[in-house]
This record gives structure tokens, sequence and C-alpha cells, in this order.
């Protein structure tokens, strides 16, 4: 065989190979894409009902629209091909990430999966209290699991959001009751926590008051007992807002359930029958802290047909590099700021909205 055609078949087998590798090859990353979009003043496509509900408080009827924005992951199984990550690099609608940037290593989809219904459940507890202390409505408290240390004796046993009602059988009221209770133990010796869980956790439903049973270790810092939790209080409210959304999760939600509920609480429209969405989470404060995958709720809103996005102020200058055509993007640092933009939307001034761009 001549050499030049040797050569050639030799260049062709390899550039086969190549392809037929990057085809085979799995690369360790996550793709996101745009997922569906939620008025928070509207009712679940699956089941009908509000995705707000309020109980024993009057209510108002809303139009318009407040939509929570959602982004679709990939499972933590999934590892594309090189291929496969390449072409998603090129798509405006699929943003890949880093694998550890969505699953840190060990967690499983279950892990996710729960993780993720926790923080949903605490950005509702957030929503709740930033709504009712924007409106001057009083509120109680109660003591929760705030955090559970990743590695700890507690993981997996307590979660972020359990009610903590006693330890070892006596009643607990604040953090320090609950570090008093656990350090009575040697290290090693098992400390039982009743809990009412907030968010469903095998066949325990919230609210049900269970006892579990948590080894304790040795604090690194002062030898006594710990398992690895840091308590704190929750607001109480003095009547029911139910937020009920299925296959939900994380915390990116806050600021337009807080908005949400407002509308619920107040007479008129918020919105004025525009088509407003937006994301973001919420303190009690009110203070509106930045979420992932900006983008891809950019498009999801747009595409329902949304006029303008509320949009956390650390996100403006992504937001600002991929907003779809026809979008307002619309700066919201708190909930107050958030409703004094609305209530230039209601106004037809929509000139002087806080812009990305300032």
């Amino acid at each position: 065989m001549p050499r030049r055609s040797a050569t050639m078949l030799a260049a062709t087998l390899l550039l086969i190979a190549l392809l037929c590798a990057s085809v085979l090859m799995k690369v360790p990353y996550t793709e996101m894409s745009p997922g569906p979009t939620y008025n928070t003043l509207g009712v679940q496509e699956k089941t009908g009902t509000p995705v707000i509900t309020i109980t024993g408080h009057e209510s108002y009827p809303a139009s318009g629209h407040l939509n929570m924005t959602t982004v679709q992951v990939t499972g933590a199984k999934y590892e594309p091909s090189l291929v496969n990550a390449v072409v998603g690099w090129l798509r405006d609608d699929v943003l890949v990430v880093p694998h550890d940037n969505v699953y840190p290593k060990g967690q499983s989809d279950a892990d996710a999966k729960r993780q993720n219904a926790e923080e949903f459940a605490l950005s509702e507890d957030h929503a709740r209290t930033a709504a009712l202390s924007q409106l001057g409505i009083p509120m109680g408290s109660e003591l929760i699991v705030q955090a559970v240390t990743a590695g700890a004796p507690a993981e997996g046993r307590l979660h972020a959001g359990d009610q903590i009602v006693a330890v070892d059988g006596t009643p607990v009221a604040d953090a320090d009751a609950v570090a008093k209770a656990v350090t009575k133990h040697q290290p090693g010796e098992p400390a039982v926590f009743t809990v009412a869980p907030r968010v469903k956790e095998g066949s325990v439903d919230p609210g049900t008051r269970t006892d579990i049973s948590v080894p304790t270790v040795k604090a690194p810092d002062t030898g006594t007992a710990m398992v690895g939790i840091r308590p704190g209080l929750r607001h109480t409210y003095p009547f029911r807002i139910d937020i009920g959304l299925q296959d939900v999760g994380g915390p990116s939600a806050g600021l337009m359930f807080s908005l949400g509920i407002i509308d619920k609480l107040t007479p008129g429209d918020l919105t004025a029958g525009r088509f407003v969405a937006g994301t973001g989470t919420i303190d009690d404060a009110g203070r509106v802290g930045p979420i992932g995958g900006i983008s891809m709720k950019l498009i999801a809103a747009r595409e329902a047909g949304a006029e303008f996005f509320l949009t956390p102020a650390a996100n403006c200058a992504e937001a600002a590099k991929n907003t779809p055509s026809g979008l307002r993007l619309v700066k919201a640092e708190t909930l107050d700021g958030a409703l004094k933009a609305l209530e230039q939307v209601r106004s037809g001034q929509t000139s002087a909205l806080p812009s990305c761009a300032s």
C-alpha cells in the first residue's frame, strides 16, 4: 500500500477512534435546563388547589401572575458523554456545570431530594415570616433544628426544620437548654430528642412527635458531648398559611412566596393583572438572596409569558448577559423594594423601575 494511502487510512482510523471515545467517555458534569413556573396566585395544575391557601384570616382574590421559577437538573447518577456535554455547552437553553457543584461528593438522589425538601420547608417559613412582618402581623416562636453538621451523628436522624420539643424527656425552650441537656452526657452516650418533624420522613408525618436517639461524640473544641446540630427559634403564626406545591425543592422561591402571601392578605392586586415572575431566597428580615441557574429561570419565565422578572441583586450581572428578548429585569434587594417596584408596575411608571444595569 502506498505510504500516502496508509497515512490517510491511519488518520481516518484514529479519527474514528477519537469519535467513538468521545461518545463513550463519561465526564463529571450535570445539566440544568428551564423548569416549570408556578403562579403563586393561582392553582396547582395537578390538583386544582391553590398554591397558597389562607385559613383563619380574611384573604382576597388576586389576578395576574407572580410566578416562581424552577430549574430542571439531571440526577446524581447521570453522567453525560463528552459529546453530550459539548452539545449542552453550545445550547442557550442548557447549562452544563461541574457535578460536584450540584451534588457534593457522596450525595445520592435521595439525599439531594431530602435536602431540597428541607430547604423548601425553611424557605416557606422565611416567606411567611417576612410577609407577616411586612404587614405588621404579630407572631410567636418555637425551637427548631436550624442546621445539621455534615458527617455529625445527627445527620440523617434530625433534619433542618424539625421542632425540638424535649431532650431526654425534659422540655427545652431555647438553644442553651438543648446544649445543657446534651453536655450532661459523656461522649459516646446517646441523647434522646423528642421532635415534631418539619418534612415527611418515611412513615413519619410533619407535626407528629417522635423520639429519636442520637449518639454523641466529643466536641473538638471543648471535649464535651455533642450531636452536631445548631438549634434556633422559628416563628409561629396566628393563622394558617399553606403552600402546597409538589415535586419542588430548594430555597429559591422565598421572595415570590412572600409576595403571593401579601397579595392574598391585602385587597387589590399587586400586579394590576400584569405577568411578573421572579426568584430569590428570602430571610425573616425580608432580605433577598442569590440563587443558582438564573439564566435557565429567565428562559422559563419568558416562555411562560412573563413581562417583568424580579432578580436578586447578586444575580443581576449574570442575568443581564442572558436576558431573553421581551423580558424586563427588575432588581430586588429586599421584599419592601420588590413591593415598591410592583407599585411602579401598577401605576405604569415602569421607566423608574430599579434596573439590573444600575
